[in-house]
């Protein structure tokens, strides 16, 4: 078993030394042909890297002809397959550009804002790939209204903006953890009025609510009727919207409180 198991080691890596030697002399060779051939053959196995090789030696020779179109869009796949999309996204920008009437220049624009996409990072890191994600995904969406990709890259777009909504979100919530309750109150309140929809709605209201109420608290006195009179109407405002909430019994007991200090509230409010 272990002499059978030898010999199979022993023809892939005879079989892998004759693959190099051969992609080493295709390199050197003056051949162009039988190199653009191997570099599709090469493309069409999945050895993207040996592909990548040779199209890089044939792009500018072949530049003006069918080849060269179909070896650059195929030259962008090669970085997207290898998972490097930043130069992926570029290179099908690139060939969208050159060859806006190829058959392959609608997918070349929707494969320049893919790449964005993946790599968009997570919510907690710096999010200007995302912002040029959603830019070019909706950049394909308005050139091709009528593709049978628009509504991925909707379902896209969509994704990106619930990850920038959390990054905001966590901002928010550090703010309030941190104390600073006007910084707070103001992230939460933007948080509102970009993400109307918004699947936090419950939490941010009630963290609203939490700001300005420790806001006012933790003023100096002659400013303390106008913050309290804040978070009486931010309590107001999230009661209305969710009378059955789990917070319910924690907001009620800050309006109880707004109350020993402003005895005129208690006619004001829920």
């Amino acid at each position: 078993m272990f002499s059978k198991k030898l010999h199979i080691i022993l023809i892939v890596a005879v079989l892998m030394m004759f693959g190099c030697g051969k992609h080493q002399k295709l390199l050197k060779s003056s051949d162009n042909e039988a190199k653009y051939a191997a570099a599709i053959d090469y493309y069409e196995t999945n050895d993207y890297y040996r592909a990548l090789q040779l199209f890089q030696q044939l792009i500018n020779f072949y530049q003006g002809t069918e080849k060269a179109e179909k070896m650059q869009f195929y030259y962008a796949y090669c970085y997207y397959h290898q998972q490097d999309y930043i130069l992926a996204s570029y290179y099908f920008k690139r060939f969208a550009t050159n060859y806006p009437r190829s058959k392959y220049s609608e997918e070349a624009v929707y494969m320049n804002a893919y790449c964005y996409y993946l790599d968009s990072p997570p919510s907690s890191l710096d999010q200007t790939n995302t912002f040029t994600a959603i830019t070019e995904l909706q950049l394909f969406i308005d050139m091709y209204p009528n593709s049978e990709r628009v509504e991925e890259a909707t379902k896209l777009i969509d994704q990106l903006r619930a990850k920038l909504e959390k990054k905001d979100l966590d901002i928010a919530n550090l703010y309030l953890k941190m104390r600073l309750y006007e910084a707070a109150i103001t992230s939460y309140q933007n948080l509102l009025r970009d993400y109307p929809d918004t699947q936090y709605k419950e939490e941010i209201l009630f963290n609203i609510l939490k700001s300005n109420y420790y806001y006012a608290e933790n003023s100096i006195r002659h400013k303390q009727t106008e913050r309290f009179q804040s978070a009486l109407d931010a309590y107001n405002e999230f009661i209305f919207q969710y009378p059955d909430s789990k917070h319910v019994k924690d907001a009620k007991n800050m309006r109880k409180a707004i109350i020993v200090y402003m005895p005129e509230a208690e006619t004001l409010s829920n």
